[in-house]
């Protein structure tokens, strides 16, 4: 049997080990800690990061960026012109605009607009694209694939003789053929019909405009 002064030179050091035991537990919480408190900081700033990016990619404009400044519907005159009667959105957006009518008749669109100096487009074009054209008083006409081909050609050579107009096709417009103005939209039967160069003497820089005047080219030409 070991003498007392072994006993207790013994329990001082398993009192010894047991204390470094638990400065070592000690160490390892904290460490434990820490990281987990950087790992938790790193996630709040990472989900930060998204989510102002969420909010700054719908305010430069979503898919549906011109859904809610494009409310309204049309009015049709007695001369057979649909006038928009609501709010149409004027932000510049890099994105699709979800709008409400096709042609569309103005709403948020493309920095960059078609080139509209009498330019004819034989494929479709951005609809933010030429949705910028009309801003600058630009009429659009567009025709399907219902349109007759002597038509569309009469009309091309119209169109290409007259300043601040664009023809291109747009496939899922409801009629043949049809005239687009800022805020305004007509069908037209055909190339002779006198309605055509009504529309255009109206609304070509007309008063409709929302920035007369700007330029016609120097834009996108396809």
């Amino acid at each position: 049997m070991g003498s007392p002064k072994q006993s207790s030179t013994s329990r001082t050091a398993r009192i010894e080990e047991m204390r470094r035991a638990e400065k070592a537990r000690e160490r390892r919480t904290r460490i434990i800690t820490v990281a987990a408190s950087v790992v938790v900081v790193a996630g709040l700033v990472a989900g930060g990061v998204v989510l102002v990016q969420s909010q700054s990619d719908d305010d430069g404009g979503s898919s549906a960026s011109g859904s809610s400044k494009n409310s309204g519907q049309f009015d049709t005159g007695k001369d057979g012109v649909r006038k928009w009667k609501g709010t149409l959105g004027r932000d510049h957006v890099t994105k699709a605009v979800d709008y409400p009518v096709s042609p569309p008749v103005g709403g948020d669109h493309n920095p960059v607009w078609m080139n509209c100096n009498g330019d004819v487009y034989t494929d479709e074009i951005n609809n933010t694209n030429a949705v910028h054209s009309l801003e600058h008083g630009a009429v659009w006409v567009t025709h399907n694939a219902d349109a007759d081909k002597a038509d569309v050609d009469a009309l091309a050579a119209k169109v290409k003789k007259t300043p601040y107009t664009l023809m291109s096709p747009v496939d899922d417009q409801q009629d043949p053929i049809m005239l687009t103005a800022w805020g305004h939209q007509r069908t037209v039967t055909g190339a002779d019909d006198p309605d055509v160069d009504a529309f255009l003497q109206k609304f070509v820089q007309g008063a409709q405009t929302p920035e007369p005047g700007a330029a016609c080219t120097n834009g996108l030409s396809k």
